[in-house]
This record gives C-alpha cells, sequence and structure tokens, in this order.
C-alpha cells in the first residue's frame, strides 16, 4: 500500500471509530480571503438576515458558491467518505460575529435532512482561525452510531437552529473542541452530536458548511431543492435533477478569479 494509500485508510479508520476527521491546509490562503470577502458580499447584499444565516437557498445563483463548494481540492475529500460520484446537497455559512455570534446547540444533522438512505457527509471549511474562544465547532465522539433523534425545540436563548436534542443525551465532558485554521477543513457524520458555544471574542468566527452526497442518495423533499449540483462522476438516472452552474454577470455577482469561465458563453450543458 503506498503512502497516500495507507493515509486514506486511517482517516478512513479514524471516521469509523470516531465520526469526525480534520484535514489542514486544504486551501490557499488567496481563495481563503476571496471566500471571506465573499461573506462580506452576502451580508451588504442580504441585510435583513444575521450573519449565521447565509443559508443554501442563496447558492443556486451564486457562481463564486459553486466555483467554491466544487473546488477540487474539496471534492478528493468529500471522495474519501462518499466514493467518486459527488452532488452538493446544501451549503451554508455559519459566519459568527465578533461580542454577539450565537451559539448552535447541541444537535444531529441528520434528523433535519430530507434525504434517502441519509449518506452524506459534511465538510466545514474554516474562512477563519477557529478556536474555542471565538465558539469553534465541538463534537461528542462516537455519537455517529447513535440513530436519529427528533431534534426539540429550544428559543430560550437566541440560537442559530432554535432547537437542540435532547440534553440526556449529552455527554458534555467528551466534548472535543475543532481547533482550526484558515484553509483547514473538518468532516463529520450526520448522525454525531456536534454544536458550538457563542462567540464573545473581538474576532469573527466563520465557517462553511458544505454537505456532499453520493448521486445514488435521493433528495426527497417535496418542494424542488434550490440547490443540488453534480459536481463530480456519474448520475444515477431518476434519482435527483441537477441544477445547471449559474453563470457569472459582472455587476450583479462578487468577482473572483477565473470568473470569465463562468459566463454563459462558458456553460457546459445542463445534467438531469
Amino acid at each position: 500500500m503506498d503512502n497516500s494509500s495507507n493515509k486514506r485508510a486511517l482517516v478512513q479508520q479514524q471516521y469509523r471509530r470516531d465520526g469526525y476527521a480534520i484535514f489542514r491546509d486544504i486551501l490557499d490562503s488567496d481563495l481563503i480571503q476571496e471566500t471571506s470577502n465573499h461573506v462580506d458580499w452576502l451580508l451588504e447584499k442580504n441585510p435583513e438576515l444575521r450573519p449565521e444565516h447565509l443559508h443554501h437557498r442563496l447558492v443556486r445563483e451564486d457562481p463564486f458558491w459553486v466555483r467554491l463548494i466544487s473546488d477540487a481540492r474539496l471534492l478528493d475529500v468529500a471522495e474519501i467518505f462518499i466514493g467518486p460520484n459527488i452532488a452538493l446537497f446544501a451549503s451554508h455559512y455559519i459566519s459568527k460575529p465578533p461580542t454577539d455570534g450565537r451559539p448552535v446547540l447541541w444537535h444531529q444533522d441528520g434528523s433535519y435532512w430530507p434525504l434517502a438512505p441519509m449518506e452524506v457527509v459534511t465538510l466545514w471549511l474554516a474562512v477563519d482561525d477557529s478556536t474555542p474562544r471565538n465558539g469553534c465547532m465541538r463534537v461528542i465522539p462516537g455519537t455517529h452510531r447513535m440513530e436519529l433523534h427528533e431534534m426539540q425545540r429550544s428559543t430560550g436563548v437566541p440560537n442559530v437552529l432554535s432547537s437542540h436534542i435532547d440534553p440526556a443525551l449529552v455527554d458534555e465532558s467528551k466534548a472535543v473542541d475543532f481547533v482550526l485554521k484558515a484553509g483547514d477543513v473538518s468532516v463529520h457524520h450526520p448522525n454525531i452530536i456536534h454544536g458550538s458555544n457563542p462567540n464573545p471574542s473581538a474576532k469573527r468566527r466563520c465557517g462553511l458548511t458544505i454537505r456532499y452526497i453520493p448521486t445514488s442518495t435521493r433528495i426527497t423533499s417535496e418542494e424542488p431543492w434550490p440547490c443540488a449540483f453534480l459536481l463530480r462522476g456519474e448520475v444515477v438516472h431518476g434519482v435527483n435533477d441537477y441544477a445547471p452552474r449559474p453563470q457569472y454577470v459582472e455587476g450583479a455577482h462578487m468577482a473572483f478569479q477565473g470568473c470569465e469561465n463562468w459566463t454563459e458563453s462558458q456553460q457546459p450543458a445542463r445534467v438531469d
């Protein structure tokens, strides 16, 4: 077994054991700066949204966002866990502003999602350095082996999801902090219990969640799903419909390196 295959096997082993894995220095500083600029641009365009709620309904018509989540380096990580035929299910910036960033209460992602089967992996891209001081993500290792539980409504304290898992299922003494540098990526299982504390610090904590599915996983939403894109490999016909990638229009979208390749003249054929 060569070195890359050995590393891949070790990562898969950790993921099966703990429900998560961490990858360092996945994206370069120039792209991370563009991503940070994108967050600022989105907030300017959507002043009614809190920074923690730049969610997947904004993705479909945003060429930079689709360019980012289709970056080969991110897809290479996703492929380790779900194989070579990869689609986007959802993506969401959770940007906790300084001194006012809201917590994400303990939860299981899969409890919210219309997917069958629940074959999906989340990549969490650190846009900023993420530490316990500014509200980094935390997980309870091994809880990915639990079944999915219905989330409970929770609005007593302002929080990103307005819900949480039954506290009796959470042993916070076992929590692991994901301390990440900008450009690092963590990966976690849809069943693992995780969350994050508020951000009382003077430094923003922004991360981008990217939910990748194999093309064999069906999106079961009764309404048309807003951001299903084929990103790598082959479709499974009759499972999902995939949107064409959005075209870049000067003045309507944030300019980015390579945006000239996302104009109407450069559009590939639609995949259904």
